[in-house]
């Protein structure tokens, strides 16, 4: 297994398949439509502008079975600190511990570009990845009922931050 930073090029479309299953299959995703390779341009563009990370675990083939990464928590300057990550496993690779390794290279990711708080937004659903984040020391941050509509019925949305020691010296502005 293979750490990898992930680039357009080489990983775009493995991560749109990856998307699009959990949009199709699972409420992990709050959409309805499949990602067209347009729409992952966009988001790879936007990771580099934010200097936001996009790490991924390849096998000893090159396939990439999951990724991670994170992005702007809401688009206001005092929210800098702030990062909403994503983890995403392919399913074929799923119950091998892969959530736990990218989750752990995020918040190590996190520590060294001086982040504070890691924010992650759950389906109230989703067992794993809860028990996922409460292993790792995230706490639950609140709960948003009925907020999403998917698969003929209402979803709660769940939030789970861990807030690390960093940075040393914050700023305003």
């Amino acid at each position: 297994m293979n750490l990898v930073h992930c680039t357009y090029e080489r990983h775009a479309s493995a991560i749109l398949a990856i998307l699009n299953d959990a949009i199709i299959h699972s409420t992990a995703l709050y959409d309805y439509q499949p990602r067209s390779i347009a729409n992952m341009q966009t988001w790879f563009a936007t990771k580099q502008a934010g200097d936001f990370p996009v790490i991924g675990l390849e096998d000893e083939r090159g396939e990439l079975m999951g990724f991670a990464s994170y992005g702007a928590f809401r688009a206001f300057p005092a929210y800098k600190y702030t990062v909403e990550h994503a983890i995403y496993v392919a399913q074929s690779y799923r119950g091998r511990g892969l959530g736990e390794q990218l989750l752990r290279l995020l918040i190590e990711q996190a520590q060294a570009q001086g982040k504070h708080v890691l924010v992650g937004a759950i389906d109230a659903d989703n067992a794993g990845s809860i028990a996922l984040h409460q292993k790792l020391g995230f706490t639950h941050s609140g709960t948003l009922p009925q907020v999403g509509f998917k698969f003929g019925r209402w979803l709660d949305l769940v939030f789970y931050q861990l807030i690390l020691a960093t940075p040393e010296m914050p700023v305003d502005g």
